[in-house]
């Protein structure tokens, strides 16, 4: 379930915040922070352009505040910017090429590493998706976006956002399951 769903603002501290008062801007920061962080890792796969996403996030919350008119949670809001930004990384050709240096390829190992958590497997595997998967996968399945939002948002069609989710199912289910034949070969025998 979405983060931004169950965050709650106080009226009065929205109404300051549409004044532009810092202590209110402030608080917004400090309530959704760290979820349109998660966001942008989790569709990025990069956290220093999960940065650039957090920051623009709030440049523009910031900027466009006053416009609010809270037909939908804040929340709601805040995380439409957000996804709208990690989509403007995903679609820019100087983003979709570069590569951070700590990001630099390692030398492949035939096995993972042992005593490697179910949700770091999970982790991985999401890591694999091809971005396009990997953004229809969590805006639907952890942000609860419908097939319509998310084909909105991506200017496709919902039978595309379908698509590209159960194709991302279908390979998310062979990278775990093919993590689950490797960790009995690790623990037979110490090395594969």
């Amino acid at each position: 379930m979405s983060k931004f769903v169950s965050l709650i603002v106080d009226p009065a501290i929205l109404a300051r915040a549409r004044r532009s008062e810092p202590k209110a801007l402030e608080i917004l920061y400090k309530t959704f922070g760290a979820p349109v962080l998660t966001l942008a890792i989790r569709i990025l796969q990069r956290r220093d352009l999960a940065d650039e996403v957090l920051q623009d996030t709030f440049v523009e919350v910031i900027r466009h505040i006053g416009n609010f008119r809270g037909d939908a949670p804040i929340g709601a809001w805040i995380r439409s910017i957000a996804v709208n930004k990690c989509f403007m990384h995903l679609r820019s050709g100087w983003h979709r090429y570069g590569r951070a240096l700590e990001d630099a390829p390692e030398p492949e190992q035939a096995c993972a590493a042992p005593g490697v958590l179910a949700g770091q497997d999970l982790a991985a595997a999401f890591a694999e998706l091809k971005p396009m998967s990997r953004s229809v996968v969590w805006l639907h399945d952890v942000e609860g976006y419908t097939h319509d939002e998310i084909a909105q948002l991506m200017g496709k069609t919902k039978s595309f956002s379908k698509s590209q989710l159960a194709r991302a199912h279908e390979r998310l289910r062979g990278l775990l399951e093919s993590e689950v034949v490797m960790k009995p070969c690790m623990q037979a025998s110490k090395s594969c």
